[in-house]
């Protein structure tokens, strides 16, 4: 059973995006400027659309919350959709508005649209396209701030960059992970290596002049855990695996890493493995596993990178077929980005940042923030006993 419990709704085009958190303590500091911060991140990035151009995401606190403090009671953010006010006839929920004559009937190549229409026996692809876009993460990254201010009370941080984009690689210099947080907030492209951003930038500008896109690989991480978050006893307890199920629920998102990830498949044990030593409790001089091991977290950063692939709506469209004649068609254009990755960072940080805090609660739960300050205080004095 989940301790931090949330659920989203809403349309692409609709009125707003909504969600409920249930689970949050009372006491804990909300401010909305670190929601909209957050939620601004998400919308920066070199190679996005004109959607951005017309959003200026900011969150709304509606319940669950007083002068600035949850009261324990679910907490309901919104995020509202300037562009509704074009669409209101088109996604009204009043029948009298129905236009059949407007319905999308060309299936997109690598979007939800086509096994959509047939899983949910609709014959509009706009039905399935409205909330299976990429759009419903502005509200997600809004949970996730959240989750990080929740974390933030007890000193775990969440973070990160781009490691890879349309095929380039970028360095991470050898600096602390606060220095690399902030190397990436001044990059166009998230990225803590400013050679690789002028190439980056260089192949999104080709192929967005060629109709095309681009994905990448974005890297997350989060230090101050404590060891022993999520369990090694259920397969569904594991944290990697938690991590990554919550990572590959974000639209386009088609690989995980935890740690040194594939490259572990390639090594000899002698240089997988982190050997531990004791100087002032235990510790690594590597950390190869990523933070987890035997599905818990093992008090280093967690290291998680999630690939993305190239947003399968291309201006220059690939070939479908129209469903109600079945004669071959390009397939429909709907407003898109060249390149979303940077934008994907920000969403891979807030559902870490919702499952970390899921684990954290599981471990340490109580109905308010002193309770549970003081559960990790008291566990950190046992294992520190031992």
């Amino acid at each position: 059973m989940r301790t931090f419990r949330y659920l989203t709704a809403g349309e692409s085009h609709g009125p707003q995006l909504t969600a409920i958190i249930e689970g949050l303590p009372a006491g804990m500091l909300i401010s909305v400027d670190s929601l909209n911060h957050d939620l601004a991140r998400r919308q920066l990035g070199y190679g996005r659309g004109d959607r951005m151009k017309i959003e200026k995401d900011t969150a709304q606190l509606l319940s669950g919350v007083r002068w600035g403090e949850t009261i324990g009671s679910p907490v309901t953010l919104v995020v509202m959709n300037r562009d509704w006010e074009n669409w209101s006839e088109k996604m009204s929920p009043l029948p009298e508005y129905r236009d059949d004559s407007s319905a999308v009937t060309r299936p997109r190549p690598g979007h939800a649209d086509l096994s959509g229409v047939m899983k949910y026996h609709q014959n509009d692809v706009r039905n399935v396209l409205e909330r299976s876009s990429a759009r419903e993460t502005a509200v997600r990254v809004a949970v996730g701030a959240v989750a990080k201010a929740l974390l933030l009370e007890f000193g775990i941080r969440v973070g990160g960059f781009v490691t890879e984009l349309g095929g380039i690689s970028a360095v991470t210099p050898d600096e602390t992970l606060d220095a690399l947080w902030q190397r990436a907030g001044n990059s166009e492209t998230f990225t803590c290596d400013p050679v690789a951003e002028l190439d980056m930038k260089r192949v999104i500008d080709a192929a967005q002049s060629g109709g095309d896109t681009l994905g990448g690989v974005v890297e997350v991480q989060v230090i101050g855990v404590p060891p022993g978050l999520g369990s090694y006893v259920q397969w569904d307890r594991k944290l990697d695996a938690r991590l990554a199920m919550a990572l590959m629920s974000v639209q386009a998102i088609k690989g995980v890493e935890v740690g040194i990830g594939f490259n572990a498949a390639r090594r000899p044990g002698s240089r997988v493995h982190d050997e531990i030593f004791y100087k002032d409790g235990y510790c690594r001089t590597s950390n190869n596993a990523g933070g987890i091991e035997g599905g818990m977290s093992n008090g280093e950063p967690i290291v998680v990178r999630a690939a993305m692939k190239p947003i399968p709506t291309l201006y220059s469209p690939l070939r479908s077929v129209d469903m109600r004649t079945h004669e071959p068609f390009e397939a429909t254009v709907e407003r898109s980005d060249t390149c979303a990755v940077p934008a994907a960072l920000v969403v891979a940080e807030a559902v870490v940042a919702i499952e970390i805090a899921n684990a954290f609660l599981e471990k340490f739960g109580g109905d308010s923030i002193v309770e549970i300050r003081r559960n990790l205080e008291g566990y950190r004095e046992q294992i520190g006993n031992d």
